[in-house]
């Protein structure tokens, strides 16, 4: 292997029998004059894994001519948990809090994902209370808003334009405050558990749903204002970053970005879940296949999505006071959680019952605490349509109070195959772009 001077160009190839030429810094002009000199004409640049568009937590590895992009590769693995394999050292409810911290942008989907396949384990998917599900799809859509903003955001702001991301923030806040004000938390909420929820929402909330869906509505329009018909926004986005139906297909791609290529595919029309089928909401859909169809798309759905938090709504005041967990007890979380004095904690009738009245029910409350339920032994696959697309879980319990396995497909694992086709040919500016209309969070892709 032979190595240039300090100034020489960065570059490595696949040929074993081929030099391999490193850049160290230094001027551009002294690095492009040895490049010709040496008559080497690859170079190989890194995008990350500190390049404000990756966030610190992806590498891509472009080979350039000029500004145009040859070859793009993603190298993942930087913000890798190991969050599948430590739920098999966690109950079937602790497993909960580990998968809702994933792709930390959409915590409720795996939540609401991981706990369906539970259910169909257990064989009780039909006993989840109605007011429950109501409660997780209303959860659902305030997520898909909220992730939806953020990709829209951040993406204006790699693009320059803060605005676009200060405005999608104000509104993403909206979402968190009914998120905080029903689950206690604004994000990793584990909120969503076996047959149920944690808790009902309080009294208020229906007002503040009702309060704050106009205020997310007006903040959408002002995105839609800053960036749809913005001469520089259409042309760093439209044409940019395609990929057609075909591609679409042959690498597993789903959500917004196969919508964009034209097929309207979604879980929640083709295989409905916790009631979808009684909602109305359409599934928007574009034939362009870029970069800009897909920002419109995101748009769009959160317009659907807020048609179906109001009609949440109307639900949450017609079943007032219904259960929000199976009658199950030995499934049923036992904490009754209630918001007491001091802003937090338990029930304080359930712990007065729990610890003077019955000593069966605390012995009850230790062990499934403790130890868990168990499911029956066998396997399962559960799939919901999640803010990025597709979202599926394989569980496989071997009987126990454990999973002996569980596995997500998270949607941005899947889109980010399409990094290579989306940006070869193109500039290498426009990898920023085809990152940004991607919107894949890397804490869901490495897991």
């Amino acid at each position: 292997m032979t190595q240039t001077a300090p100034h020489a160009t960065g570059a490595f190839v696949e040929d074993p029998d081929a030099p391999e030429y490193s850049a160290y810094g230094g001027d551009w002009s002294d690095i492009a004059d040895e490049a010709a000199r040496l008559a080497q004409q690859r170079i190989v640049v890194n995008m990350g894994p500190q390049h404000p568009s990756t966030h610190g937590v992806l590498r891509v590895m472009l080979e350039i001519e000029g500004e145009t992009v040859t070859e793009t590769r993603a190298g993942i693995g930087y913000l890798h948990t190991g969050i599948e394999k430590n739920m098999e050292f966690r109950t079937w409810t602790q497993g909960v809090t580990f998968c809702t911290r994933m792709d930390y942008v959409a915590s409720m989907s795996q939540e609401a994902v991981y706990c369906m396949g539970i259910e169909k384990l257990l064989g009780i998917t039909d006993d989840v209370p109605e007011r429950a599900n109501i409660l997780r799809v209303l959860m659902l859509e305030l997520t898909r808003i909220g992730s939806h903003l953020v990709a829209v955001g951040t993406g204006g702001n790699e693009m320059g334009a803060t605005t676009v991301m200060t405005t999608a923030f104000v509104a993403r806040e909206d979402t968190f405050r009914v998120i905080e004000m029903i689950s206690g938390l604004r994000t990793n909420n584990a909120y969503i558990r076996p047959g149920g929820v944690a808790q009902d929402a309080p009294e208020d909330a229906v007002a503040l749903i009702r309060k704050v869906i106009p205020q997310i509505r007006q903040k959408l329009d002002e995105l839609a204002d800053l960036q749809l018909e913005n001469p520089i926004f259409k042309g760093r986005l439209k044409g940019v970053a395609n990929l057609d139906l075909a591609g679409c297909m042959a690498l597993g791609i789903t959500g917004p970005i196969l919508r964009s290529a034209g097929l309207p595919y979604d879980v929640r029309k083709a295989d409905p879940y916790f009631g979808y089928e009684t909602y109305d909401f359409q599934v928007p859909t574009s034939t362009d296949a870029d970069a800009y169809s897909r920002v419109v798309l995101r748009l769009e759905e959160c317009y659907e999505s807020l048609k179906i938090v109001e009609q949440c709504a109307d639900r949450l005041e017609q079943t007032a006071g219904q259960p929000v967990m199976v009658a199950d007890k030995k499934i049923a979380w036992p904490a009754q959680l209630s918001v007491g004095s001091d802003g937090q904690g338990n029930s304080l009738d359930h712990i007065r019952h729990i610890m003077g009245e019955s000593m069966e029910s605390l012995i009850h409350h230790f062990k499934l605490v403790t130890e868990g339920f168990k499911v029956p032994a066998g396997q399962v696959y559960s799939a919901i349509e999640g803010p990025k697309g597709l979202l599926g879980v394989h569980l496989v319990s071997d009987g126990g109070t454990k999973p002996w396995r569980a596995h997500f497909r998270d949607p941005g694992f899947n889109n980010l195959q399409a990094l290579s086709i989306l940006t070869e040919g193109g500039q290498v500016a426009d990898v920023v772009v085809a990152i940004a209309t991607i919107d894949m969070v890397l804490g869901g892709v490495d897991r």
